[in-house]
């Protein structure tokens, strides 16, 4: 199959200024890249349009929803051709068969749960042979999770890893790298990554940094403690060798927003120090997560059963308010650094709970004519701890500054639900619309290489993210002049305007703003 673009602004991804020209398409690579006069099985007509490289989402939660739809059109419809699963230390392998019953229900709230798969896989090499199976709607690259290494070391317990442990853990991971992983992933914050130590995490990461794999880490804290965090992170870095990758970086709440700038001096000083450092963010003011963290760690201790039990004593309830409202050092407590009024729930799995998306904790207690605290605790007991929710914590002035920094690339964290976040189906276009047509905080060229070169490079994919000859065809075609995204946080699924044409592997996807059902996606293994 011959695929002629022609007449098109090309943004190669490589930060060279932009030109009229043509993109010739063999197969699944880009052949010629200039003025080309040939025959061609399909023409496409890019005049007034942009034609760029395919975008990477660097932090993405569609592990489980492309095994129940793998089509995925959410993403390709923002112009994504590449998407990177198995984030924040939670995800789908590796997992013990004697551990599937509780981990659905801990890994639920991220990625969801259904009945309709096989969950007897075990390890990451299965999982991806399980997604190439069955057809992926786009690429698909995987990072090992940390609490699934754990969970299959530890179980749920909240101990510190001994000699032996540490030595399976590294163990496990050289297996799941070996098995096609492309680095690791943890998230500092949640059960039972956050029981995890510093020294735990130097020895995993050693292991990675053999295969030149990235540790992406959703650090212990983004609001109080963020200076002590990121120190740790990048103490990570420096004894293990490992690139550091943070996720979704931003500073939460009023009382910390000081710490940006002090924030960012640390990225310099590693940088300066030989560490290989960048980050990811999607371009919003309110993040996204699971409702249960609200709920302080030790109430996460032995898994999703433990909590909901304590959860049934009234003292362990009064203890929990009390570690709301004085805190507990080193803990992000976002009933803090975004108050109860500013933490929206956005999904829920019950039907009777369906009236309550939406609404903040305020009213949630209103409603149940209770204090928001209690109303909360009994949402997330009723529900099995598989609630997300929104919250509000930064400043529009802040996303402009991190879209600007030199380690940012742009991502979704997208977790698909009833009422997701915004960004899940606009964070690329909005960047495109908003933050460069409107806003003028990036070049266009500079906006496209953080989006497709910039991460391209950062978690070692090969020939992908530019308009290059030899490179695979994963293309985004849209009009500059109209794309932008549509979603709000009350009616979020709503698809952005603007991208005509998204090719994947040399296959038409988004044809004329029109969605072709088609699997052309690839697994890309380290």
């Amino acid at each position: 199959m011959k695929i002629l673009i022609k007449n098109g602004l090309i943004v190669d991804g490589n930060l060279n200024k932009p030109f009229i020209g043509d993109v010739l398409i063999v197969d699944n690579r880009i052949k010629k890249v200039g003025t080309i006069d040939e025959e061609a099985d399909k023409i496409i007509d890019a005049k007034e349009r942009v034609i760029s490289p395919g975008f990477i989402d660097t932090h993405s939660h569609s592990d489980l929803a492309i095994l129940v739809n793998p089509y995925n059109e959410i993403k390709i419809r923002q112009g994504i051709t590449t998407e990177i699963l198995g984030q924040d230390g939670r995800s789908m392998a590796p997992l013990p068969k004697k551990y599937i019953k509780e981990w659905r229900k801990i890994n639920a709230a991220f990625n969801g749960d259904s009945d309709d798969i096989d969950w007897n896989y075990e390890t990451t090499e299965n999982y991806l042979n399980m997604l190439e199976e069955k057809g992926v709607g786009l690429n698909q690259g995987y990072l090992i999770p940390h609490g699934n290494i754990r969970l299959e070391v530890m179980g749920l317990e909240n101990k510190k890893a001994d000699p032996s442990d540490l030595e399976k853990m590294r163990e496990i991971t050289r297996r799941e790298m070996k098995g096609g992983a492309l680095g690791l992933s943890t998230g500092l914050i949640y059960s039972p990554c956050v029981y995890g130590s510093t020294e735990e995490l130097i020895e995993i990461c050693k292991v990675v940094a053999e295969f030149d794999g990235i540790f992406a880490v959703h650090q212990r804290s983004e609001a109080d403690t963020i200076i002590e965090s990121m120190k740790e992170v990048i103490r990570i870095g420096r004894e293990s060798g490992v690139k550091i990758h943070f996720s979704h970086f931003k500073v939460c709440g009023k009382n910390n927003w000081k710490y940006l700038d002090e924030a960012f001096g640390l990225l310099e000083e590693a940088k300066k120090e030989g560490l290989r450092v960048s980050f990811d963010q999607y371009p919003y003011v309110a993040g996204s997560t699971s409702l249960g963290v609200i709920l302080p760690p030790w109430v996460h201790e032995g898994g999703t059963e433990k909590l909901l039990e304590r959860l049934e004593v009234e003292e362990n309830r009064e203890r929990i308010i009390k570690d709301i409202e004085t805190g507990i050092r080193g803990w992000d407590n976002f009933g803090d650094f975004a108050g109860l009024d500013q933490i929206f729930i956005t999904s829920v799995n019950k039907e009777e709970n369906k009236s309550l998306l939406g609404k903040n904790l305020i009213e949630l207690g209103k409603i149940k004519g209770k204090d928001p605290y209690n109303a909360t605790f009994d949402l997330i007991y009723d529900e099995g701890n598989s609630v997300d929710m929104v919250e509000f914590y930064g400043l529009e002035e802040h996303v402009a500054k991190i879209l600007k920094r030199p380690e940012h690339n742009v991502c979704t964290d997208g977790m698909p639900s009833d009422n997701p976040h915004p960004r899940l189906y606009g964070s690329f276009p909005r960047v495109l619309g908003r933050y460069v047509r409107e806003e003028k905080v990036l070049s266009l060229e500079e906006a496209i290489y953080k989006m497709t070169n910039k991460p391209a490079e950062i978690i070692k994919i090969s020939d992908r993210g530019q308009i290059k000859e030899g490179y695979f065809a994963d293309i985004a075609i849209f009009d500059f002049e109209k794309i932008i995204d549509k979603g709000t946080y009350t009616e979020p699924k709503q698809y952005s305007e603007g991208i005509d044409y998204v090719i994947i592997n040399g296959n038409i996807v988004i044809e004329e703003g029109k969605y072709n059902r088609i699997l052309a996606g690839s697994i890309l293994r380290g």
